[in-house]
C-alpha cells in the first residue's frame, strides 16, 4: 500500500475509487466498506484509496477549544490503522493534517480541491451519517448533487451490524473502556493490538527482584510508546507478543502511565505499553529486542493500574499479575497457541462511525 502525507506528491494515483473517514481501530464496519471499495474500484479499473485524517478531527477542536474532554479516546495508533488498512487490501492512504484551514474549508471547496483536483476522484462511498466541510455543513446530499454535475459517482453504505448491534468506533472504546477484550475482538473481527518499536526505558523492571520466567533479570520489559495521550484501553493485561521468534509468547502488560513510579522518569509521563514476557526467548539476550517491531495482542484484562506503596509493593504486584496471566493461558478461554506456557454493547447513532 502507497501512503502520502497529504496530496501534492506525484507518485498519488491520477484517479481513485475513494472513501473517507478516521478509520479509527479498523473495525468490521469499516472493513466491510473497504471490500466494498476495493470492488468498485477494480470495477473502474482505478486503485482503490482511503483518506483519513490526523489528528482526528476532534482532537483538533478539542485543543482549538482547551477542552480536552471533547478528545475521543484513541483506540489505535496511526502505525496501526495503516497496517489493517494495507492488510485490507488498499492499495492507497493519503494520510491529510486536520487543521484550522481544513476546518474552515467549505464544502464545496473541499469537493473541488480535495476530492477532484487533489485525489482525481472517479467514485466516493461514504457512511450512512458523514458530513463534511466547515461546521460539517456539507451531507451526502450534497456530495451526490456534486457528483452527478462534476462525472463521479457517490454511494452511501448502511451501518454494519452483528446480531443486531451496530459496529462502530464508539462500540469498541466501549468495550475497551469496559476491559471486555471479548466484545472488542468481536467487534473488531480480531484481538485488540498494539504494535511499535522497542524503545529504551528506565530498565527498573530488570531490578525489581527475580522470578522463575525472569530466569535472574527480574520482570524486564518491552517498551512501546503509544502515540495518543487518550488511549481507549489501560491497565493490566494477559498478552501475546508477536514478532520475537517462531511462536507468540505468552505476557502479562502495562498500558497506561505506570502511577507507581515518577512521572518525569526517561520516558516523561507518556502512555506506554510495556510488556513482561513470561518465557524470554535465550537466542534475543538481555538486549536484542531493542528495535524491534512487536505486535502485542491484549487478550484479557486483569484489573487497573494500581498505585503501589514502594517497589517492594510493586514486585509483589507484578509477580501475582504473573501468576494470573499464567493461570489465564492455563484456562479453556485463552487463545489457541503454541507458546510455551499452554497448557455487551448498545446501538450507536454517533456520528464517528469512520
Amino acid at each position: 500500500m502507497k501512503i502520502f502525507r497529504g496530496f501534492h506528491h506525484p507518485g498519488i494515483a491520477h484517479a481513485c475509487a475513494l472513501t473517507i473517514g478516521n478509520f479509527d481501530g479498523v473495525h468490521r464496519g469499516h472493513q466491510a466498506m473497504l471490500a466494498l471499495l476495493n470492488s468498485e474500484a477494480a470495477h473502474r479499473r482505478v486503485e482503490s484509496c482511503v483518506l483519513t485524517f490526523e489528528p482526528h478531527p476532534r482532537d483538533y477542536f478539542a485543543g482549538a477549544l482547551n477542552k480536552p474532554e471533547l478528545a475521543p479516546a484513541r483506540i489505535g495508533t496511526l502505525r496501526d490503522k495503516l497496517t489493517e488498512l494495507a492488510r485490507c487490501g488498499v492499495q492507497q492512504t493519503v494520510v491529510l493534517p486536520f487543521d484550522a484551514r481544513l476546518a474552515a474549508q467549505s464544502p464545496e471547496a473541499f469537493i473541488e480541491e480535495v476530492l477532484l483536483q487533489g485525489l482525481g476522484a472517479r467514485y466516493v462511498l461514504v457512511g450512512d451519517d458523514f458530513r463534511f466541510g466547515r461546521q460539517r455543513a456539507g451531507d451526502y446530499a450534497m456530495l451526490d448533487a456534486a457528483g452527478q454535475s462534476r462525472g463521479f459517482d457517490v454511494a452511501r453504505m448502511n451501518s454494519y451490524e452483528v446480531h443486531g448491534l451496530r459496529v462502530s468506533s464508539s462500540a469498541v472504546r466501549q468495550a475497551l473502556a469496559a476491559g471486555d477484550m471479548d466484545a472488542a475482538a468481536r467487534l473488531l473481527g480480531r484481538p485488540y493490538t498494539i504494535s511499535g518499536h522497542v524503545v529504551h526505558g528506565r530498565k527498573l523492571g530488570r531490578e525489581l527482584g527475580t522470578t522463575e520466567a525472569g530466569a535472574g533479570n527480574g520482570f524486564r520489559t518491552l517498551n512501546l510508546r503509544f502515540a495518543h495521550w487518550k488511549p481507549a484501553a489501560s491497565g493490566i493485561f494477559a498478552v501475546l507478543v508477536h514478532g520475537l521468534g517462531a511462536v507468540p509468547l505468552p505476557g502479562v502488560a502495562n498500558l497506561g502511565v505506570r502511577p507507581s513510579l515518577d512521572p518525569n522518569d526517561v520516558n516523561g509521563g507518556r502512555v506506554l505499553l510495556e510488556t513482561h514476557c513470561l518465557e524470554w526467548p535465550d537466542e534475543l539476550g538481555p538486549e536484542g529486542a531493542y528495535g524491534k517491531i512487536v505486535r502485542v495482542e491484549l487478550l484479557h484484562k486483569l484489573h487497573d493500574e494500581l498505585k503501589y506503596d514502594g517497589l517492594d509493593a510493586l514486585t509483589a504486584g507484578i509477580s501475582q499479575d504473573c501468576d494470573n496471566a499464567r493461570a489465564y493461558f492455563a484456562s479453556a478461554r485463552a487463545p489457541q497457541h503454541s507458546a510455551p506456557l499452554h497448557t455487551e454493547t448498545r446501538r450507536q447513532t454517533t456520528r464517528d462511525r469512520i
